[in-house]
C-alpha cells in the first residue's frame, strides 16, 4: 500500500484498510487545522488505487471495512468514485461498509440520484467537519462553508440513504463567542438530523495558524470548566426529532460523554456539572496530548 504522508482516519475506522483516494484536502485553509498542511491537494489515478487495492486484496484475507481518505475523497467525479466502489463490490465481497471524508461542497455538487448511486455501490457513511454552528466561527476560522450549506449537505447524505458522522469543535470560538457557538451549534444538531455528531476539543498544534494567533495572544483558550459548561449550553439546544448517537469520547475531551440524542441529554448535562464541582473527575492535560 503506497500512502504520502501522513494518514488521518476518524477513530472508529481503527481497523479499516486505508486507501489513499487523494493526496491532501482541497480546501486545506482552516486555521485550527494542522492535518493536511505539508501536503499539496491532489487526486490519485484511478489505476493507483485500484493497484493499491488489488495488493490489499493478496495481503487480506478478510476486509471488512475501507475508509477512502485523505481530506475529502467526496470531491472525485462521479464515475471515478463508481470506478472504485465497484472494484471494491467484485474484489472485496465480504466488505460490509466502505466510508469517507467529504465537505459539504462536495455533496452539494452532487445530484440526489449521484448520492444514491454511490450508496448502492457500496458508500455507507462520509464523515464531515461541520466545526461549529456559528457563521460568525465558521467565518472566524476560515471554513469556507456556511451553516446552510452544511445543513443542506447532511440532509441531502441522509435522504439518500449515506449516513452522516458530523463533527463539532469545543472551545472554537474562544471566550468572547462560546455562548453563540454553543447554542448555533445545538440547533444545527437539531436542523441536521445526522445519524451521528462527534465533539472534540480544541487542541492547537504546528502549522495551525490559529496556533500562532494563541502565542500572539489574539485568540484564547477557553478552561476546562469553561468548555464543559460550552456543552451542557450545546446540549440543551440539541433535539433532533431521529435518534441521532453522540459521542465525545476522543482524545482531546476533557470528559468522555456517550448517549444518544435527544433521550440522553439532561443525563449527560448532568454528569458534566458533577465534574464541573469535582475538578479531579476532568482529565489531565498530560492525558488529552495521547
Amino acid at each position: 500500500m503506497r500512502y504520502v504522508g501522513d494518514i488521518y482516519r476518524p477513530p472508529s475506522e481503527a481497523y479499516s484498510l486505508l486507501v489513499q483516494v487523494t493526496i491532501g484536502c482541497s480546501h486545506n485553509k482552516c486555521t485550527f487545522c494542522n492535518m493536511f498542511k505539508a501536503k499539496q491537494f491532489k487526486v490519485r489515478k484511478p489505476e493507483e488505487v485500484l493497484e493499491d487495492l488489488a495488493w490489499a486484496r493478496k495481503q487480506y484475507r478478510r476486509v471488512e471495512r475501507i475508509f477512502l481518505c485523505d481530506g475529502d475523497a467526496l470531491c472525485l467525479a462521479n464515475h471515478k468514485l463508481l470506478t472504485i466502489l465497484e472494484y471494491i463490490e467484485k474484489n472485496f465481497p465480504e466488505c460490509e461498509r466502505v466510508t469517507t471524508y467529504g465537505r459539504a461542497s462536495d455533496v452539494l455538487r452532487k445530484s440526489r440520484e449521484e448520492l444514491e448511486e454511490l450508496r448502492r455501490h457500496g458508500l455507507e457513511m462520509v464523515y464531515m467537519g461541520a466545526e461549529s454552528g456559528s457563521q460568525k466561527v465558521l467565518d472566524m476560522v476560515n471554513k469556507g462553508e456556511t451553516r446552510e450549506q452544511l445543513i443542506e449537505s447532511v440532509n441531502r447524505l441522509e435522504n439518500a440513504g449515506i449516513k452522516a458522522s458530523v463533527t463539532f469543535i469545543s472551545g472554537l470560538a474562544g471566550p468572547e463567542l462560546w455562548e453563540e457557538h454553543a447554542i448555533e451549534t445545538g440547533t444545527m444538531i437539531s436542523e441536521m438530523n445526522a445519524s451521528y455528531v462527534s465533539l472534540l476539543t480544541l487542541m492547537l498544534e504546528p502549522p495551525a495558524p490559529l496556533l500562532e494567533d494563541y502565542r500572539q495572544g489574539k485568540f484564547k483558550l477557553l478552561t476546562p470548566e469553561e468548555v464543559l459548561a460550552e456543552t451542557c449550553l450545546m446540549l440543551k439546544y440539541a433535539r433532533p426529532s431521529k435518534p441521532c448517537v453522540f459521542r465525545s469520547n476522543h482524545a482531546s475531551n476533557y470528559v468522555s460523554l456517550r448517549g444518544s440524542l435527544p433521550m440522553d441529554n439532561d443525563a449527560m448535562i448532568a454528569s458534566l456539572k458533577r465534574c464541573m464541582e469535582d475538578k479531579g473527575l476532568l482529565k489531565d492535560e498530560r492525558f488529552r496530548m495521547l
